[in-house]
C-alpha cells in the first residue's frame, strides 16, 4: 500500500468533513460584508461611500445602488491606471506586486491587478479543489504522483515596482514550498519564454516522471502530448506515464477537446473542469456526477448575475446601466447570465466578459455559455458559445472527426449576410456536407436561428481544415501556450483578416 497516499487521502476526508460545503446565499453576504470592510478607507471605498453601505439594512441592495458596474476599460480609465503608475489604496488596501496580464480573445491584452489577498485566495481555492477530490475515488498511490501544471512562464515581466505575466505563471511562481516535489515541469522550464523550446525541454524530461494528472488549457496540454508521445516515439502516453489519472481542464469548455484528447491515452482519464481567470479562481467541479462547476462562494469573490438579454447589453457588449442585476440568491436556474465580481483584488461589480448559467442553485454550480462578446447576433442569430459547442459535438459523431477549434463570423456575400465557420479538426472533408449538417444542428438547437434563416441570414459556409493552421495563427498573431485562446467568434474585419492568413498557409 502506497502509505504517504494513504494519509493524504484520510487527511482530505479529514478535513473534507470538518469542512463542509457552506450556505451559498449565506457565504457570500458575508463575502460582500469583508469585501466592504477591509476596502472601505480605500479611494475607491470612500467615494462609493462603503462605510454607509455597511451600516445599511440590505447591505448587497445597498451596494447594487451605489456602486456602478464596470467593465475593463471603464474600471482601467477612472481607477487601475493609478496602480501601474505606483498608487496605493486605489481600489484595494495597499498596491500590488503582480499584474496578470490578460489572454485579450475579444480585445488587446489588460492588465489586471493581482494582490496578496488575491494570491492567497487562489491558493486556498486550490486546496478546496484538492479537497474535492476525495468524490472521485482515486487510488491512494495517486497522492504520491507528480502533478504537470502547463501554463505560460514563470520568467515575469519587471515593471517598476511590480511584474507582469499571465495568472497561470504567477500562481506557478509563487506555489507553496511544500508543493515543489510535485511540481512539473519545475521553474527552470516554466521559466522558458519560448513555446516550443519549453515544450521540447518536458519532452525531453518527460521519462524521469512520474505524472499523476494534468493542468492546464486542452488545446496546449494536447499539443504538449503529442510532442511528448512524438519525440519518444510511445504509441500513448500511457507508455512513459502510467500513473496518469486525472486531467484537470480549464479556461475553455473541455468537450470539444475530448474526442482528440483520447487518441492519445490508452485510457481515459477523471475529467474536472475548473474557472481559474486573471480575475481570480471562481469555480470548480467538485463532484463526478455532473459536467457543472460549483462558485467557490466562501473566498474572497461576490458574484454578481444580469440576464443576458438584448435589452440588457449594449452594441459594444457592456451591461447598460439600468439593467436588474442579482445576488446569487436571487438568480434563477437554467437562465443565461452575465457574470460579474467584486474581488479582493479591487475588482467592483466588474463584468469578467463570460456568460454563465446556473445548473443547480442550492450548490451553486455552474455552467460557462460563452462569451458576451462572443455571442453571433448580427442579424438575429443570437447563437451561444455554448450551443456551438454542441454543434460541433454533433460533428464529430457524424462524420467521425475531431474538432478541437472553431469560428465564426457573420460576413457578406453578394450584399447579405452569411455565418461563414472555419472548422479546425483532425482530418479535411472538402466533399462531405458539413455546412447543412452545422446548419441543421442550429435551428434544431436555436429557435431564433431558425427563423433568422429564413430571414436575413442567408446562407451557412463552413470549411473544415488542419487544426494546426489555427495554432500557427495564434503564434503568430496572439502566442503561444499558457492562457492564449482561439475566439470563436469573430467581427467580419477580423475575419476577413485570418481568413487571408489560413489562405496565405496553403
Amino acid at each position: 500500500m502506497a502509505v504517504i497516499g494513504e494519509l493524504i487521502r484520510k487527511a482530505i476526508d479529514v478535513y473534507g468533513f470538518i469542512t463542509s460545503e457552506p450556505n451559498p446565499a449565506k457565504a457570500q453576504r458575508e463575502v460582500l460584508r469583508q469585501l466592504l470592510e477591509k476596502a472601505r478607507l480605500t479611494a475607491f471605498g470612500k467615494r462609493y461611500t462603503f462605510t454607509d453601505i455597511l451600516h445599511s439594512a440590505d447591505p448587497v441592495a445597498a451596494f447594487q445602488q451605489a456602486v456602478p458596474v464596470h467593465d475593463y476599460d471603464k474600471l482601467h480609465a477612472d481607477w487601475w491606471h493609478y496602480l501601474e503608475e505606483g498608487h496605493q489604496n486605489v481600489t484595494w488596501p495597499g498596491g500590488q506586486h503582480y499584474f496578470a496580464l490578460s489572454s485579450g480573445t475579444t480585445s488587446t491584452s489588460k492588465a489586471i491587478p493581482v494582490t496578496d489577498d488575491m494570491l492567497d485566495s487562489i491558493r486556498k481555492s486550490g486546496i478546496q479543489q484538492v479537497m474535492s477530490l476525495k468524490n472521485f475515488d482515486l487510488p491512494a498511490d495517486f497522492f504520491e504522483k507528480q502533478i504537470m501544471m502547463l501554463g505560460s512562464s514563470v520568467n515575469l515581466i519587471q515593471k517598476d515596482d511590480h511584474q507582469e505575466g499571465e495568472i497561470s505563471g504567477i500562481s506557478a511562481a509563487n506555489i507553496p514550498a511544500w508543493f515543489r516535489g510535485y511540481y512539473k515541469p519545475g521553474t527552470e522550464i516554466a521559466s522558458i519564454l519560448d513555446w516550443d523550446e519549453r515544450v521540447r525541454r518536458i519532452a525531453q524530461e518527460a521519462p524521469g516522471w512520474d505524472i499523476g494528472s494534468l493542468s492546464g488549457i486542452p488545446s496546449w496540454i494536447e499539443m504538449m502530448l503529442k510532442e511528448v508521445i512524438a519525440y519518444n516515439k510511445l504509441d500513448t502516453i500511457h507508455d512513459i506515464w502510467p500513473n496518469l489519472q486525472v486531467y484537470t481542464s480549464g479556461g475553455v469548455a473541455f468537450e470539444p477537446y475530448r474526442k482528440s484528447l483520447e487518441t492519445l491515452l490508452a485510457r481515459p482519464l477523471t475529467y474536472i473542469d475548473t474557472y481559474l481567470t486573471s480575475e481570480g479562481y471562481l469555480a470548480t467541479q467538485k463532484r463526478p456526477d455532473t459536467e457543472s462547476m460549483a462558485l467557490i462562494v466562501d473566498n474572497g469573490i461576490f458574484f454578481e448575475f444580469v440576464p443576458f438579454t438584448d435589452e440588457n447589453m449594449d452594441e459594444a457588449g457592456r451591461v447598460k446601466p439600468d439593467a436588474p442585476v442579482l445576488a446569487l440568491e436571487a438568480a434563477d436556474e437554467n437562465v443565461d447570465y452575465v457574470l460579474l465580481i467584486s474581488t479582493v483584488s479591487g475588482a467592483w461589480r466588474y463584468m469578467i466578459g463570460d456568460t454563465v448559467m446556473i445548473t443547480d442553485k442550492q450548490r451553486a454550480e455552474i455552467k460557462i455559455t460563452g462569451r458576451t462578446k462572443h455571442f453571433l447576433n448580427v442579424v438575429g442569430e443570437q447563437l451561444s458559445v455554448f450551443q456551438m459547442n454542441q454543434a460541433m459535438q454533433q460533428l464529430q459523431q457524424q462524420f467521425n472527426i475531431e474538432i478541437p477549434e472553431f469560428v465564426v463570423a457573420a460576413v457578406r456575400k453578394n450584399g447579405e449576410y452569411i455565418n461563414k465557420w472555419y472548422i479546425g479538426a483532425n482530418q479535411t472533408l472538402p466533399d462531405a456536407p458539413v455546412a447543412p449538417a452545422l446548419d441543421e444542428a442550429l435551428q434544431v438547437a436555436n429557435k431564433n436561428y431558425k427563423v433568422a434563416r429564413t430571414k436575413s441570414l442567408k446562407g451557412v459556409e463552413a470549411e473544415v481544415i488542419p487544426v494546426e493552421k489555427f495554432y500557427r495563427w495564434s503564434e503568430e498573431f496572439k502566442k503561444l501556450g499558457g492562457q492564449a485562446k482561439i475566439p470563436r467568434v469573430m467581427k467580419e474585419a477580423d475575419f476577413l483578416e485570418f481568413e487571408q492568413y489560413i489562405n496565405s498557409l496553403g
